[in-house]
């Protein structure tokens, strides 16, 4: 079974942790990778000790049908969203879709590049629900829209967006779509979603090392000319008769330094996900995530944000009504460490277009136990 392979490969995991989407528990080849690189480094020096990563960028992009060429690996999902669309060119007028259900930092970065470049920022129709309404965005496409950019499952809310269906309508209108997928993959399936380019990390979903983020822009030669050349300061350029040109494929976001090492762990992490099976954790973590959301909806005054049945494992609640809603989450987080469980807290700035109050996020990893989330319901009916 998929769970005990997942929790025979983190053997020494602590059993209540319900944190995936905050921070995930790589498995014991992934420490091991990552210290053993360390290790070479401080015996050879870093440039001797410099890996290939060949096989990890395959391996990454393969969950979204692209290429090795097509991945660049930077620190954080936010800069490589950062490097992304602070390279692209949009004429002064430009007009960009964005869900309301955006991260905090993406969120601030679109309005700062809009101020900068004259873009006008769009809200994209959702329902009751916060999820993309299909029918608003092909109206908006028809209007015009020059790119859209949306979160394929938000850190705040579990709600799967129809990512495959907006790719399709994206590319029939001719409109790049960015899609960040820091919260789906490793989690759902994201290979149907034909997205221009797609911004992630590898602590999460993929329980990979911190810091490291990864951007895959399928096919990037053929998208050069919407795409400024410029690279971050670190790498990305070469010099042709005194003027500066990108380099081939997604290189040209990528940073030269960086924590190579962890670079290595996320290697690591995507080959085992590989091994395991990526539908299958994705079926695991779906069950789990209903499961969570039946047993926990209602427990104290709790109650789900997403609807019960949504195939995610990410699950928030809403305090309890007549509460203060900080001081139950942090009350809430506190009193499930002390039973050692680990879970989330949300707070507004998130999500500031989408969510009124701070929430409590449980992610449960496809090793969990179902007795871990009984532990952690009878927490929440104190």
């Amino acid at each position: 079974m998929i769970a005990d392979d997942w929790r025979a490969a983190r053997s020494s995991a602590p059993p209540g942790h319900l944190d995936a989407a905050g921070y995930n528990i790589p498995s014991d080849r992934v420490h091991h990778a990552v210290v053993d690189h360390l290790r070479r480094e401080r015996e050879v020096g870093g440039h001797r000790a410099a890996p290939d990563l060949h096989p990890s960028r395959s391996a990454l992009a393969a969950l979204v049908g692209a290429g090795a060429g097509d991945v660049a690996f930077l620190e954080s999902g936010t800069a490589a969203m950062a490097a992304l669309l602070g390279g692209w060119r949009l004429p002064p007028g430009s007009r960009v879709g964005v869900g309301r259900t955006e991260y905090g930092s993406t969120l601030m970065l679109l309005h700062r590049l809009a101020r900068l470049s004259g873009w006008k920022l769009l809200e994209l129709p959702v329902d009751d629900d916060s999820r993309l309404d299909l029918d608003g965005l092909t109206s908006l496409l028809s209007d015009g829209l020059d790119l859209v950019a949306l979160p394929h499952i938000s850190s705040h809310r579990g709600v799967v967006q129809p990512a495959a269906a907006a790719g399709r309508l994206c590319h029939a209108a001719g409109v790049p779509l960015v899609l960040d997928v820091c919260q789906s993959l490793g989690h759902v399936d994201v290979g149907g979603a034909g997205a221009t380019a797609y911004v992630g990390t590898s602590r999460k979903w993929l329980a990979g090392p911190r810091g490291v983020g990864f951007l895959i822009v399928p096919g990037l030669a053929e998208h050069d000319q919407d795409m400024d050349a410029a690279a971050p300061a670190l790498g990305g350029h070469t010099w042709v008769h005194g003027d500066p040109s990108p380099l081939a494929g997604a290189a040209r976001y990528e940073t030269f330094e960086g924590p190579i090492a962890a670079r290595v762990g996320l290697g690591v992490a995507v080959r085992e996900h590989h091994d395991l099976g990526p539908a299958a954790i994705h079926a695991r973590l779906a069950e789990l995530g209903v499961a969570a959301r039946r047993l926990l909806d209602g427990i104290g005054g709790w109650r789900a944000a997403e609807p019960l049945d949504e195939p995610s494992a990410l699950v928030t609640l809403r305090p309890p009504p007549g509460a203060d809603p900080e001081a139950a989450v942090e009350n809430a987080r506190s009193r499930a460490a002390q039973a050692s469980l680990l879970v989330g807290a949300v707070p507004v700035g998130r999500a500031p277009a989408d969510l009124p109050t701070p929430v409590l996020r449980i992610s449960p990893s496809p090793g969990t136990r179902r007795e871990t989330l009984d532990a952690l319901a009878r927490v929440l009916d104190h």
